[in-house]
């Protein structure tokens, strides 16, 4: 199945030494960090950013599963691109599906479960409708992620 061209966020960062270990390969955990940047960037060009959803809705969202599959690493100076595509949107979690590519090659397969919490308790809460609805009309069921992104 092919996946709209809308349907994939993709977000673009560079690898700094900060990112790397002593050899200038990036430290497997920072894959992590790249990977929340995409998804509360991926919130923020819908124009539900991760403040605006505390503040008004009294909701965030915590990583509640992941499952990664590494590929090829990444070093010091890669370009990279890390993409963003919602597989599923239930009434208090989301199923995420995310990449690390550098020049169109696979480094890093990813795929994230978070569950909507209330910011003030962090209990899990439903997801209000309107940003449900919002968020269900993106779904895909391609986890590949094989186009370029929006």
């Amino acid at each position: 199945m092919q996946v709209a061209p809308d349907s994939v966020f993709s977000w673009p960062t560079r690898v700094y030494w900060e990112d790397t270990d002593a050899g200038g390969v990036v430290y497997h955990a920072q894959y992590l960090a790249f990977l929340e940047r995409a998804r509360s960037e991926w919130l923020r060009a819908r124009g539900q950013g991760q403040e605006w959803l505390r503040r008004e809705h009294d909701l965030v969202f915590a990583v509640r599963a992941m499952r990664i599959d590494f590929r090829l690493p990444a070093r010091l100076d890669d370009a990279l691109e890390v993409t963003v595509a919602l597989l599923q949107c239930r009434r208090a979690s989301l199923t995420l599906a995310q990449t690390v590519r550098r020049e169109g090659a696979l480094l890093l397969e990813a795929q994230v479960r978070v569950a909507a919490l209330g910011a003030g308790d962090f209990r899990p809460r439903a997801i209000p409708a309107p940003l449900y609805q919002a968020l269900k009309s993106l779904e895909t069921t391609d986890p590949r992620q094989d186009t370029d992104g929006a």
